[in-house]
């Protein structure tokens, strides 16, 4: 029979793991993304949560970039399997001195560091492109817009092709590729956030978040 003594231990256990979920900062409110994690190298971790009055969804990264062969962001997720479209309009909370932080749509293959990508990736500097990685621990190529934040983007996977589709608030669609690469069957598919600047963090907010079926590219407007 137990003790009394260790009866109350394993009652001081259970109070303090309840005690730590209720304060883990990846267990927030992640809307329709099933969780989210910092992928690479990161110094301050970073956070997403899901404010259901606004329907926004407010992410904090660091990271040195997402570029070249490894990256470093935080990312808020779920997992897919077939074609899919993810919508958003992208904003930066507060205003930086560093034109290179991103914050986008990405699909991504695994949550390596190294691991092949596409994203559609806002700037700091209000430019929008078109991101990829083809092989693992291969480096990055892009594709620009020649429209500029504030806009709608919508990145979309169609097998192993993918497209971004950019709409300005005062201007029609643009189309950013399409490039070729292979994700395999299922792919991780979310929001991410980057610093550019490991030694600090930037938050980004996204509203309008839609994932959906591909749609049809002739239908697609803002």
């Amino acid at each position: 029979m137990w003790s009394r003594k260790q009866t109350y231990m394993q009652l001081v256990v259970a109070m303090v793991y309840l005690c730590c979920l209720q304060v883990d900062p990846m267990r927030a409110d992640t809307g329709a993304f099933e969780a989210n994690a910092d992928v690479g190298k990161i110094e301050l971790p970073g956070t997403a949560e899901f404010d259901k009055a606004k329907q926004q969804y407010r992410v904090t990264g660091s990271g040195e970039n997402m570029w070249k062969a490894v990256d470093a962001f935080h990312f808020v997720y779920r997992k897919i399997t077939g074609d899919a479209t993810l919508t958003a309009d992208i904003a930066f909370a507060v205003e930086s001195k560093t034109p290179h932080r991103k914050a986008g749509c990405l699909f991504r293959q695994t949550l390596d560091a190294d691991s092949p990508y596409a994203d559609a990736m806002v700037h700091g500097d209000g430019s929008i492109g078109l991101q990829y990685r083809k092989e693992k621990g291969g480096l990055t190529e892009a594709m620009k817009a020649t429209a500029k934040a504030p806009a709608t983007v919508r990145l979309e996977r169609r097998g192993d092709v993918f497209t971004l589709y950019v709409t300005p608030k005062d201007g029609a669609v643009e189309t950013v590729g399409p490039v070729k690469l292979s994700l395999g069957e299922s792919a991780y598919v979310g929001l991410a956030v980057c610093s550019h600047d490991a030694k600090a963090s930037e938050t980004a907010i996204f509203s309008k978040v839609e994932i959906s079926p591909a749609a049809d590219p002739t239908k697609v407007k803002n």
